[in-house]
């Protein structure tokens, strides 16, 4: 009993003065800035791998095994270059809106907000019975500024008359994406990342592929309706769920979204 209480009287926690608890929580308030700009994007994934490999190292150091920490210490001077190369845009994006964002948070669409889903299922049904493409993207935790600079910034109210206007043939912007922040239209004629997975079906176009290329790598939802066979599909972690009707969609949007609200309390969830 006396060992463990002089261990106490001498641990850190007793010893440190209210300038080294300064130092810690402004280090803390850091990390929870950083990761609140990384979640949603897959660079949040990686980031818990490498601390599943941190712990692993530290288990091979405390526990003597020799032939795994030597292996780590080399594998590690070459994973911190791989991490830069691998996710130098994400790092480049992160950077760019830390002014904004890093003390600001910033909420997806919220889930109870039941307007705003329902002007997007009636302006998807209503583009599918006239067999009219378009694709709806809902932001999710991460941002999609990337994509969003340079196209058409519209900054409007949703509704399904000003979607199916947008989307029309004969519009300018009706080639490219929509983008929906919160309870608003962010962009629309939007390019998004066109996926190169060869496991996707050669039925599915352009739309299908961009809205499977954004999703792979941050955590929005798509909305896809196809132009030739005027069907209406849900595009969520790169895979495609058709819908059959309006209640369907209604049904997987809300399910999605209340899944996307409870992931920023778990340890992380799965941009170029």
């Amino acid at each position: 009993m006396q060992s463990v209480w002089s261990w106490f009287a001498e641990s850190p926690f007793t010893t440190a003065s209210w300038v080294d608890w300064i130092d810690i929580l402004l280090l803390a308030a850091v990390i929870y800035r950083i990761l609140l700009v990384l979640r949603g994007t897959r660079a949040m994934q990686s980031l818990i791998g490498l601390l599943l490999l941190v712990g692993l190292y530290a288990v091979a150091r405390i526990g003597g095994l020799t032939t795994m920490s030597w292996v780590l210490d080399n594998v590690f001077v070459y994973l911190v270059l791989a991490v830069l190369i691998l996710f130098q845009q994400d790092i480049r994006r992160a950077l760019a809106n830390a002014g904004g964002r890093f003390f600001v948070s910033r909420l997806p669409i919220a889930r109870a907000d039941a307007t705003i889903l329902e002007e997007v299922i009636k302006a998807a049904f209503a583009l599918s019975r006239r067999k009219i493409g378009a694709l709806i993207v809902l932001e999710g935790n991460a941002s999609l500024d990337a994509w969003i600079e340079g196209s058409n910034e519209v900054d409007g109210k949703v509704s399904h008359e000003l979607l199916q206007s947008i989307f029309h043939p004969a519009g300018p912007m009706h080639d490219g994406a929509v983008v929906i922040r919160k309870d608003r239209i962010a962009a629309a004629g939007v390019f998004l990342p066109i996926s190169l997975s060869k496991q996707i079906s050669r039925t599915f176009g352009t739309r299908h592929r961009a809205a499977i290329g954004l999703t792979e790598i941050t955590d929005a939802l798509c909305i896809v309706v196809s132009e030739e066979r005027g069907t209406v599909a849900i595009v969520v972690r790169g895979e495609i769920v058709p819908v059959a009707d309006m209640n369907d969609l209604r049904h997987n949007l809300t399910e999605q979204l209340d899944r996307q609200a409870d992931e920023p309390s778990n340890a992380g969830v799965a941009s170029a």
